[in-house]
């Protein structure tokens, strides 16, 4: 049940430290006690949105904060980052700002950027991808995007998977300039998004409740950036002005809490993704990078 990446500022491969290790283990592993939560309860927790309201509520009440610190300490929170340190519930910090010098921006205009703290997967060619986190799972992109014009538009494109732990930074950003139209909302359940799960089942991504919204980026083409929902994300939230020109790492939004990701599908030859994040995907293994970075160029 170990989840690898190789982290990009050392270039070592590190296994994760997963917060809800228990409760995952429980709903998608392979034990007989496992099979039984994941047929009566998993169905319960991931479709009645209550659920996971409720846990996002039990996050913003006061009595939250006491749990700031113990998570800081156990995973490792770089609290220097932080652009405030007074939180008023555990919500408050899952969603903090960060001091805008410990994310620069790479400002070649050439270059798109990483659009959050994340880990990464990059497909260069969506019709030449040999697996997606186990052999034998394809993307099927028609009912992920809920539109068969795009499915056919970006079925030899690129695409980007940011996956988002709850230790992360979870507001994600634009990755190049342009001009984004509304989000549109796709309703669904709302499963772990883990690769633990994903391994499972990958269709999960497509089933999630997920917001698209399409970015016209000059050069780059038309970026669709695709938000996913998960199990205890209170909610997903848009802070950018739609129909409006806005700049590469301006702010787009943020996950109230729970592990989450990102989905961004280029067209056919509009990106060349860096190196290091082919190389990593293509033996499997994620990315942890972080917003502002490059993510690849013209």
């Amino acid at each position: 049940m170990d989840i690898q990446y190789v982290d990009r500022a050392t270039g070592k491969i590190e296994i994760e430290k997963i917060y809800g290790h228990r409760a995952l283990s429980l709903l998608y592993g392979d034990s007989l006690a496992s099979r039984f939560f994941s047929f009566f309860l998993l169905p319960l927790l991931a479709r009645v949105p209550l659920f996971s309201k409720f846990y996002g509520y039990l996050q913003k009440r006061p009595s939250s904060i006491r749990k700031v610190t113990p998570f800081i300490d156990t995973y490792g929170v770089n609290a220097s980052e932080f652009a405030d340190a007074e939180f008023k519930s555990f919500n408050d910090f899952f969603i903090r700002k960060l001091k805008p010098q410990r994310r620069p921006i790479v400002q070649d205009q050439n270059c798109a950027v990483l659009p959050a703290d994340a880990r990464y997967l990059v497909f260069p060619d969506l019709s030449n991808v040999k697996q997606f986190y186990i052999k034998g799972q394809s993307f099927d992109l028609a009912p992920f995007l809920q539109d068969s014009a795009y499915a056919h538009r970006y079925a030899e494109g690129a695409m980007v998977i940011a996956r988002l732990c709850p230790t992360d930074y979870h507001r994600f950003h634009f990755p190049t300039n342009g001009t984004p139209s509304p989000a549109r909302v796709i309703a669904g359940p709302l499963f772990s998004v883990s690769p633990i799960a994903l391994r499972k089942k990958l269709a999960i991504l497509w089933e999630n409740k997920r917001m698209v919204t399409e970015i016209d980026a000059g050069r780059f083409g038309t970026i669709l950036y695709v938000e996913v929902g998960a199990t205890c994300v209170g909610a997903i939230h848009q802070t950018y002005p739609p129909n409006a020109e806005i700049s590469k790492g301006d702010e787009k939004g943020y996950f109230s809490f729970g592990g989450s990701c990102l989905v961004l599908l280029f067209e056919k030859g509009r990106i060349a993704f860096d190196p290091d994040l082919i190389e990593n995907s293509a033996k499997g293994f994620e990315t942890k990078a972080l917003f502002g970075q490059s993510l690849g160029s013209l």
